[in-house]
């Protein structure tokens, strides 16, 4: 075990001691703590508190709302070794097995919270354990797709892509045929967060592994999971990223470094046209680019699978140890309710903390006015979660080591990239007993 890795390690079992024995502000002023992951003072952090306010409001129970982005979660790992966890947090899906393996999440029933049976059964997958049972409330989700400058497509003289190979056509064309007019090589077909921190390669280059009907790990019933990183499909993923890393030359430069903080900015610039996101940097690129430059294109499906993207989005974690729980339950269930929701969806704006609704009861072209946001709902009905594991962390972070090598390495070969990756996850889900 790597000197990172056991610190880890050392940090959570820490943790695991000391996690359910307490709460944070709440035990000193009374008021529910609320922790989110996004930047201080951002147009999500004020949606945050927007959403705070009105359920302040509405029920009268006081709230503290807490933006943390950078080191979201090695802070948490503090609170939890200081006793003090926050009330709420609203974090991603993704990050369930983790904080329930370490003892902070409390099992949710289901049944008993009010608007429940409203929440989308898909949505409700995001909030399941390894062990079957619920952990949190489904608030948020989103599926991925294309935003694509509309406008270098136009001068380029091509159609929207409708297979991989259109769009590999399309990124070939934005990078060598000076889309942008201004007589420099100076552009990009894709834009791409590529680099290791917090798992990025191996999230950005899900939605085509999905797309293409591959996978990382599969199900194998009553809790129990298999790698499957080497299967043919997931291999022919990985290989047409690598192509267009190292043959067509076709990604921004830098991509093997950047997470998605930097390369928001490099399509913003003009410096690549073609970007595989999520819903929430919509409304930012709309105005940041102009929205008649940019439009939002499904992903194609892959040659040998598809359709399907990454799905994910963020849960209500109701924390173990807390004072206050009659306003933890309440809370979720004011931001699980059509109003909750459409404070959270902040219409077209920027900010929104509720990319698609989860509550089925509500209309998102009531709410939202710009077309481009049916794209990501409609792609959601074939997304794909990551699986219940105990623990998805390790596995998202270890998937990103070996796609950006092969990504980095032009010379390294995908097929034993893979092979070696798939013996790591199968190692990894024997140490979570999970195999």
């Amino acid at each position: 075990m790597s000197r990172r890795l056991l610190g880890v390690a050392i940090m959570a079992s820490l943790a695991v001691g000391m996690a359910g024995c307490g709460s944070g502000g709440s035990s000193t002023d009374n008021a529910l703590e609320i922790w989110i992951r996004q930047l201080p003072d951002s147009d999500s952090a004020k949606t945050a508190k927007k959403l705070a306010d009105a359920f302040t409001k509405a029920s009268g129970i006081q709230t503290k709302v807490v933006a943390v982005f950078d080191d979201f979660e090695i802070k948490l790992n503090q609170q939890a070794a200081q006793k003090k966890l926050p009330d709420i947090v609203i974090n991603d899906t993704a990050q369930l097995g983790t904080m329930q393996s370490q003892g902070w999440l409390k099992p949710v029933d289901k049944a008993a919270l009010s608007g429940s049976d409203k929440l989308s059964e898909l949505s409700w997958k995001a909030a399941t354990g390894s062990d079957g049972k619920y952990y949190a409330a489904p608030f948020s989700s989103q599926a991925f797709a294309l935003i694509v400058r509309k406008d270098w497509r136009e001068k380029v003289g091509m159609e929207a892509p409708q297979t991989w190979e259109d769009l590999a056509k399309l990124a070939k064309a934005f990078t060598d045929k000076d889309p942008d007019g201004n007589g420099q090589a100076d552009t990009a077909g894709f834009v791409i967060p590529g680099g290791t921190k917090r798992g990025y390669a191996s999230w950005y280059a899900s939605s085509l592994i999905y797309a293409n009907g591959g996978d990382f790990i599969k199900a194998n019933g009553g809790g129990k999971f298999a790698a499957t990183a080497n299967d043919p499909k997931t291999v022919e993923a990985v290989q047409y990223l690598q192509d267009q890393f190292c043959k067509a030359k076709t990604v921004n430069p830098g991509a093997v470094s950047n997470d998605t903080t930097i390369t928001h900015e490099v399509f913003e610039k003009g410096q690549g046209g073609i970007y595989l996101v999520g819903p929430y940097v919509l409304a930012r690129f709309v105005k940041n680019v102009g929205t008649d430059k940019i439009e939002v294109i499904p992903v194609p499906k892959g040659p040998s699978g598809g359709p399907g993207t990454l799905g994910e989005g963020e849960n209500v974690y109701m924390m173990a140890g807390s004072e206050n729980e009659a306003a933890q339950k309440k809370f979720t269930e004011f931001a699980i309710s059509p109003e909750g929701q459409k404070i959270g969806m902040n219409k077209d704006a920027n900010g929104a903390i509720v990319r698609l609704p989860v509550n089925t009861g509500v209309d998102m072209s009531a709410e939202r006015q710009d077309p481009r946001w049916k794209v990501f709902q409609d792609s959601f009905a074939n997304a794909v979660y990551a699986p219940p594991v105990p623990n998805w962390t390790p596995i998202r972070q270890v998937s990103a080591d070996a796609i950006n090598t092969v990504w980095a390495d032009c010379t390294a070969d995908v097929k034993t990239a893979m092979d070696g990756l798939n013996t790591k996850l199968t190692q990894e889900l024997q140490t979570q007993k999970a195999s």
